[in-house]
């Protein structure tokens, strides 16, 4: 489970379609599921795109089939994921994305859980160089393990 949180434009849907190219899904097929509010894309893993963005409470994740997909055999990106409160699952990577500039944003990745905690200790083997695509970039990297 990766909650993505962030303002509006702070770039939740790009880094879902850029997890969506990596699983092997189309990259142009991924958009923001605001009024579907759930779209899934098979690539290596399935993957289930979640918007929140209009969900008044956590109650109405039940409608939408939240718990369908919390199952572990999908990888859920959830944009607007604070939403949730408490529905969200225990293992959990928290990512939160803000504005550092008009082009830059900044990522702040905290971990819950023991699968979200394998995940976090991939990203803090990755090189900057190799997250950032091998472009030169002045984003921001925070990795932190919740306590």
């Amino acid at each position: 489970m990766l909650a993505l949180i962030g303002e509006l434009g702070a770039g939740k849907t790009q880094l879902v379609r850029g997890l969506a190219q990596g699983l092997g899904a189309p990259r142009e097929d991924i958009a923001s599921p605001t009024f579907v509010m759930i779209h899934e894309y098979r690539g290596r893993c399935p993957l289930a795109h979640v918007d929140l963005y209009r969900v008044d409470s956590p109650g109405e994740l039940d409608q939408l089939g939240w718990a369908d997909y919390l199952d572990g055999r999908w990888i859920v990106a959830a944009e607007w994921a604070d939403k949730a409160g408490t529905r969200l699952p225990a293992d959990r990577l928290e990512i939160r994305l803000c504005h550092r500039s008009p082009t830059t944003r900044a990522a702040t990745c905290t971990a819950f859980g023991p699968t979200a905690d394998m995940l976090l200790a991939r990203l803090r083997a990755m090189s900057p160089r190799r997250l950032a695509g091998r472009r030169p970039t002045r984003r921001r990297r925070t990795i932190r393990r919740a306590e």
